[in-house]
């Protein structure tokens, strides 16, 4: 049976699972794993086609239905793809997620002719990507204004080279936002905790975190200052306190 390539940081409490966005791998999250080592069960998630999952081949839904069985009744922590992944993993998957958090994450497109225009627009990245390979394209992608906070660790920088030009074109054209259907319309079945976090500075983002906030029924919202669309690794002490609280109440 495939499955996503993942890691046990710790046993010492309920279960935390972390999924990456595209172009990184499970190390982007250690950092800050770790610091809830000592009071969770951790555990990094490669997500398809990523780090040690790059050969896990999968549309969307079943890249998804993947991230389930690690979640496996757990609270899930998903950053951008890896948020959409999670949610989609709540709403199919019900009794797999226990809370949600979701890091600049959004439901999807709900319009189908601007869907079609963000499928192409990935396909043609993805072309790009497997024309000038990974180390080129990451120079492009981490300029994009959304990431002008973010200053990447050496480590971080090394495991987003290591996927392949195949793998993360694969990505884009599998499970990008384009190719993925709208979640919009279903997001009032999710009755669990959900926590959104997004940066101030990603008025894009932000503006999706709001009108999420308002559709799911136990959602709450965290805006975090001075960071953009990687929050969580711009401003990594105000994340993480943030999380700590929530995770506080969510345990009662």
């Amino acid at each position: 049976m495939t499955s996503v390539a993942s890691e046990r940081l710790s046993t010492n409490g309920p279960r935390l699972v972390f999924i990456h966005g595209f172009t990184q791998t499970r190390e982007s999250w250690r950092p800050i794993a770790t610091r809830f080592a000592d009071s969770h069960e951790v555990v990094l998630v490669d997500a398809p086609y990523h780090g040690e999952s790059q050969d896990v081949d999968v549309a969307f839904e079943s890249a998804s239905n993947l991230i389930s069985t690690v979640i496996d009744g757990g609270i899930c922590i998903g950053y951008s793809m890896g948020g959409r992944l999670a949610l989609l993993a709540a709403l199919n998957q019900p009794a797999m997620v226990k809370a949600l958090v979701l890091v600049s994450a959004t439901p999807g497109i709900a319009d189908p002719n601007e869907r079609q225009t963000r499928r192409e627009a990935d396909d043609m990245l993805a072309s790009e990507i497997e024309r000038n390979g990974t180390n080129a394209f990451l120079k492009k992608w981490l300029a994009q204004p959304m990431f002008e906070h973010l200053q990447p660790t050496e480590a971080d920088l090394q495991s987003r080279r290591d996927n392949s030009p195949h793998s993360l074109a694969r990505s884009l054209r599998t499970c990008g936002t384009g190719n993925q259907e709208s979640l919009w319309n279903r997001l009032a079945e999710l009755t669990i905790p959900i926590l959104i976090i997004c940066g101030e500075d990603d008025r894009k983002f932000t503006e999706i975190a709001i009108r999420m906030n308002a559709a799911l029924p136990q959602a709450q919202l965290e805006v975090i200052e001075g960071a953009g669309h990687s929050p969580h690794l711009e401003q990594p002490e105000s994340f993480i306190a943030r999380l700590e609280q929530w995770l506080a109440e969510v345990r009662g």
